[in-house]
């Protein structure tokens, strides 16, 4: 976790750049989740730096242990983006859900001769898509509506009937990219979804800098289970 020095350093970076900005006339632009992702993959930019090197390296190395140890049939991930994150992965079967139509369109097309994965749209995700295992990698912190993040939720936790694991910061913050919001989700957890239990949480074995951004993250594994699931 982030403490508040480093914190503190980050907003202060933030007002440095975002005077320049506005100096220079180019205020950042920003309108709401949904957009920002549509319009980055459509500019032809990538799911970002959590999804390449050794920080995919580790998520892959945390997920594929996962489910040969829990005997997961199947998987369903919210956010599966360009799909450099799943190319590491070792899944029997996939649903993998993006907001973004120009990214599900290529992420679709990029794994065709793959049966075993099926790339929608979230527009596309009936209460039927569901998985032993539901996923959500680098997401949470990019809902920064409140609307957004709910509904997020709520599907994440549905679509799920054993586990749910979340990567993401679980603290409540603001920060210098308007894209992301970090928020204690747990708290959401305990309030909405009771019949899920914290099993564990599994610390990034690269925690965030602000020297190495690219390379670090302020995210871990958070895993969750039905009551029922031993």
């Amino acid at each position: 976790m982030l403490d508040n020095e480093m914190l503190r350093r980050v907003r202060g970076s933030n007002g440095v750049f975002g005077r320049l900005s506005k100096a220079l006339g180019r205020p950042p632009r920003f309108d709401n989740s949904a957009d920002y992702w549509e319009n980055r993959y459509r500019s032809g930019k990538n799911s970002g730096a959590g999804s390449y090197n050794r920080l995919a390296a580790f998520k892959a190395e945390v997920l594929n242990d996962f489910v040969v140890r829990n005997d997961v049939a199947s998987v369903i991930e919210f956010g599966v983006g360009d799909g450099a994150q799943l190319s590491l992965a070792q899944y029997p079967s996939y649903i993998g859900v993006d907001i973004s139509e120009t990214v599900v369109e290529a992420t679709r097309r990029r794994f065709a001769a793959d049966d075993s994965i099926t790339i929608l749209h979230t527009s596309r995700v009936s209460k039927l898509h569901r998985a032993e295992l539901s996923l959500s990698l680098d997401v949470i912190y990019h809902l920064v509506e409140d609307e957004t993040f709910d509904a997020y939720m709520t599907q994440l936790f549905d679509a799920a009937t054993r586990h749910v694991i979340v990567y993401a910061s679980d603290f409540d913050s603001d920060w210098p990219d308007p894209h992301v919001r970090h928020r204690k989700f747990t708290r959401w957890i305990e309030a909405n979804s009771t019949d899920f239990e914290w099993v564990e949480t599994i610390e990034n074995r690269y925690p965030y800098s602000p020297k190495d951004p690219s390379n670090t993250s302020f995210a871990n594994f958070h895993v969750f289970s039905r009551a029922s699931v031993g």
